[in-house]
């Protein structure tokens, strides 16, 4: 039994949606899971196993920031997880963005040392999972939910002091940023397990302005984009893609 996880191995189906909160959790859980049974609470940390379509699926809170959540993507991954889904929020970056907008990151620049402490200080493009970012596009085009793709930054710091590195990100073409996909796809490459991040846009940051989300519009987003992470989570056909789904892109 790992120490933050108070779980044994078949606890846990092999696909969690990991979001930071851990009452986003337990309302994932208690909103879109049959026949959900808690599985971990020590720390806070909640955790739930149940289906989704029948399918077994699992949630398990991270915490705020790479440190935290890299505990919990290791020892999911000592409990048998082979897919992980980040579904959290984010800060928009670019002009143009709106809103409850959802991103799917295809990589995260770590702003953090956690990741780099796991490379041993060598630089490291931690990447998503090409087959759960493509599962993840058809889920949102299935339901007509308009998504962004690309590139993310994983920050350490949420009261940023320095009031200029949002728009340097921004100048660089950064999306979003957030706190936890950065060592979640390095320790997924590391482990040889699936990762994918998406998350909502909850506030945007441009030219020096901040604009927040109305929690009822945040709510509304957090469920559509928690309804194509779990279509991802039950995609059996998750895997390297062949060149004629590449060509139904």
């Amino acid at each position: 039994m790992p120490i933050h996880l108070r779980a044994e191995q078949g606890d846990y189906a092999e696909a969690v949606l990991v979001p930071g909160d851990p009452l986003r959790a337990k309302y994932i859980a208690e909103t879109f899971f049959e026949d959900a049974r808690q599985v971990n609470g020590e720390r806070g940390m909640l955790g739930y196993t149940g289906t989704f379509k029948g399918k077994p699926v699992s949630v398990q809170s991270t915490g705020m920031g790479c440190p935290s959540a890299a505990i919990v993507f290791e020892e999911l991954n000592m409990l048998g997880a082979k897919k992980l889904i980040r579904v959290g929020t984010c800060g928009g970056l670019q002009p143009g963005m709106t809103m409850g907008e959802l991103v799917i990151a295809t990589s995260a620049t770590p702003s953090d040392r956690t990741a780099l402490n796991y490379t041993g200080g060598e630089m490291h493009a931690p990447t998503a999972d090409f087959g759960m970012v493509l599962s993840a596009v058809k889920a949102a085009q299935a339901v007509e939910r308009h998504v962004t793709v690309g590139n993310i930054v994983s920050s350490d710091v949420f009261y940023q002091p320095d009031t200029g590195l949002a728009q340097r990100w921004s100048d660089r073409g950064t999306l979003a940023v957030e706190m936890e996909a950065a060592v979640l796809f390095t320790i997924a490459a590391m482990r040889k397990i699936r990762a994918a991040a998406m998350c909502t846009v909850s506030d945007v940051i441009v030219d020096g302005e901040f604009h927040r989300i109305t929690d009822e519009d945040l709510r509304k987003a957090v469920d559509e984009m928690v309804e194509i992470a779990l279509e991802v989570a039950i995609d059996d056909t998750v895997g390297v893609p062949d060149a004629r789904s590449l060509a139904s892109v």
